[in-house]
């Protein structure tokens, strides 16, 4: 029986999410902002989270009603039979998204639905479900918009982002969702070879060996939340999870570079932990160092763009990477991920398809670059195509981007009294950029001693005067590791690719 369902993704995506579920069998297709609606039966939705790269959550509606006020959404969801879904033991969470001037917050809706749940379950058992935040049984998702609510059931569970090979992170990694969509938008899916020479902890790299293998992103991960539901098919389950017929071969490289050690460390242990290592190259290079690259080779990269990473005199490295695309990287394609608008001016190089995209917070720009030999004019005429009718048409589409769209200043007019001219710095060797660190690493532990020192002489001072105050510390985060082992301990027993000399 087929039901509908959404697939939540990232701001620009969703044509990407939507080809996607069309490839992936979905009926009724419909793109939405940031979500993508299809019917199905349960097995597509068993596939949709196992399979999908560029969806973050898969939700199934069970209500829809139109509510204006805590009391109305109260009174619609003691209208659900919940008994359906949370059976007798079993803890439940909920999650809102609202949208709308005739609520408070988003956690006060959350509360209503949670106690309409409870008391439904107290008038009718005497009992009442427990609330589970960390794992519950069945996670709730309730999305108003202006009036509009609809309770859905998460079939996810922890977003679809989160793969589970990541073993470890740099600061500031790019989100596996939002590299997946950007590598299915340039076509490539293992035709030649990838390169990213500014790679981090390797996700671009890691996203495009599953695309161009099409091993499912899901593969890695624990569980998903609908393994913990009533109606769960294991057997179905196990044959979606073990079935690796429409896998691919990669006969090309995919190369990931980072200046930064840490990162190419970090990457390669990536690398490994997905089984990968036979498709992705990771190695130290200085972009300022790039002499091309033999063959045919696409490009896709996210490089610092001033926010959370950032290089030294940023400007400059932008035109580096416009030079070394115009000399060494010709006959291939480039694509970029930035976000100052004067950064994309600095590579000087004329994009034919600039598309919207969201890291994070940050409305950016993904921008293809072709690379030629000689003039425009010249490349024209010898049949070269710059842009694809498809890339015409895109490019001519109103309001793609905002209007208004609030780029930060332009570096120059955020330090006016600074001397150091930001066009004139020359790339540090690394031997210079790591005794430039560890001279930075240095000043950072002698400022924490000196801060702890002046801390301890505060609280004596307030310990005299019989006031104390404590500050709490933020925890690490999750420490437990998600591995290409993990579902060995489980019931499903996929041969995973440990190997890789395989």
């Amino acid at each position: 029986m087929e039901f509908r369902m959404i697939a939540k993704t990232f701001m620009g995506l969703e044509d990407v999410l939507a080809t996607e579920l069309i490839e992936l069998g979905a009926n009724n297709v419909e793109k939405g902002r940031r979500m993508v609606s299809f019917t199905g039966d349960k097995e597509m939705m068993y596939r949709a989270n196992f399979q999908l790269h560029t969806a973050i959550r898969i939700l199934k509606p069970i209500y829809t009603f139109t509510a204006t006020s805590a009391e109305e959404v109260y009174d619609e969801v003691q209208k659900i039979d919940w008994s359906q879904y949370i059976g007798e033991g079993k803890t439940f969470s909920v999650d809102s998204v609202v949208y709308s001037d005739d609520f408070r917050n988003s956690r006060f809706v959350t509360y209503k639905v949670k106690d309409a749940i409870v008391d439904q379950f107290r008038e009718k058992t005497g009992n009442r479900p427990n609330i589970s935040v960390a794992n519950p049984d069945l996670r709730i998702n309730v999305h108003i918009s202006e009036g509009e609510a609809t309770v859905s059931l998460d079939s996810s569970g922890e977003s679809l982002h989160r793969r589970g090979y990541r073993q470890e992170s740099v600061e500031a990694p790019l989100n596996e969702v939002l590299a997946a969509g950007m590598i299915l938008m340039t076509g490539w899916k293992g035709e030649c070879d990838l390169i990213d020479p500014m790679c981090g902890s390797g996700t671009i790299a890691i996203e495009a060996a599953l695309i161009a293998r099409n091993i499912s992103p899901g593969v890695f991960r624990k569980e998903f939340a609908f393994e913990k539901w009533a109606d769960f098919d294991a057997d179905l389950f196990d044959e979606i999870y073990n079935d690796d017929s429409k896998e691919r071969e990669f006969e090309h490289q995919i190369y990931g570079y980072d200046i930064d050690m840490k990162a190419v460390n970090t990457a390669a242990l990536n690398v490994r932990a997905a089984g990968l290592a036979k498709y992705i190259s990771i190695e130290q290079a200085d972009f300022n160092d790039f002499q091309g690259h033999k063959g045919k080779a696409v490009m896709v990269t996210n490089p610092p763009y001033g926010e959370r990473i950032s290089t030294p005199n940023l400007l400059a490295f932008y035109k580096t990477i416009g030079d070394k695309l115009k000399k060494y990287f010709k006959d291939n394609e480039a694509w970029i991920l930035s976000y100052r608008q004067e950064c994309f001016e600095q590579i000087r190089l004329k994009p034919s398809l600039k598309v919207p995209l969201y890291n994070g917070s940050l409305e950016c720009e993904f921008r293809k670059y072709c690379l030629f030999d000689g003039s425009f004019k010249d490349f024209r005429a010898e049949g070269g195509i710059v842009k694809t009718e498809e890339e015409k048409r895109q490019m001519a589409e109103k309001h793609r981007f905002r209007k208004n769209r609030e780029f930060k200043k332009r570096i120059g007019e955020e330090e006016e009294n600074s001397e150091q001219d930001i066009r004139s710095f020359k790339f540090l060797s690394l031997e210079r950029r790591r005794e430039e660190e560890r001279r930075e690493t240095e000043h950072k532990r002698f400022a924490r001693e000196d801060k702890s020192e002046r801390s301890s002489k505060r609280f004596d001072r307030e310990d005299r005067g019989g006031k104390k105050q404590y500050s709490k510390r933020e925890g690490k985060g999750d420490s437990r590791s998600f591995g290409k082992n993990a579902r060995r301990e489980g019931k499903y027993k996929k041969n995973f690719r440990d190997n890789d000399e395989d």
